[in-house]
């Protein structure tokens, strides 16, 4: 993936963030500059990927497979002394045309809220014993308060305000129902280790190769300097 396409992914998360009034932590408005002289006071955002996310999932094509998410809060259970934390907060940004890809989570449990803008369409399956997609059985899905079954593959949809409760080994996928505008999403979760804790199906990366062809806006979630 492009910086330049990185940057203007980035740039596009703080214009609907600032449209939704979702406010952002100091950290995210500091430049790759700023961070060449932060100390270890701001260890968490380093050791528990505070901040910006932006991926296409190593595939090339971020408009139509990608997806922008800043983890606001976290904790890290590797380091769990430390950072005692036993949740985590993001606001993901999808735009129309784009897709995030089907996986599940080992650990972590989560709720996903249509913050604002357009509908959101989450696909939904259970997995086999041997971790692959269940095509065939039934889903219990939970949203604001109510507990029912579709059939394998349902998508259910968020209007702004809806959310749906996600479960361990629960697949699930994004995209934005057509014609009804990007959506904010926001997430409340477990602990999140994406470097874990996510098992897509079928196979693909988390985070992207970068190919520098203009210097960063802001540094991503995986790329801060080590405290001096």
């Amino acid at each position: 993936m492009k910086r330049s396409e990185i940057n203007k992914a980035l740039k596009e998360l703080e214009e609907m963030c600032e449209k939704h009034k979702c406010y952002l932590p100091p950290f995210c408005h500091f430049t790759p500059k700023d961070w060449e002289n932060i100390g270890h006071e701001y260890d968490e955002v380093r050791d528990c990927m505070l901040g910006w996310d932006i991926t296409d999932y190593g595939l090339g094509d971020f408009n139509k497979t990608g997806f922008s998410l800043i983890t606001i809060r976290n904790g890290n259970k590797k380091m769990a002394d430390k950072y005692p934390k036993v949740y985590a907060e993001k606001l993901l940004f999808l735009k129309e045309g784009q897709y995030a890809c089907n996986h599940f989570h080992w650990s972590k449990t989560e709720d996903i809220i249509n913050r604002g803008g357009g509908n959101c369409l989450i696909r939904v399956y259970n997995s086999l014993p041997n971790e692959e997609v269940d095509y065939e059985s039934e889903v219990t899905v939970n949203t604001d308060g109510r507990t029912y079954k579709v059939p394998a593959g349902t998508q259910i949809r968020l209007k702004p305000g809806e959310s749906i409760h996600i479960q361990q080994y629960l697949y699930h996928d994004f995209e934005v129902e057509k014609g009804t505008g990007n959506v904010l999403l926001g997430e409340v979760s477990e602990c999140n280790d994406d470097n874990t804790d996510n098992r897509f199906s079928p196979p693909v990366g988390r985070f992207p190769k970068i190919e520098e062809d203009e210097p960063p806006y802001r540094l991503l979630c995986n790329e801060y300097p080590v405290a001096k």
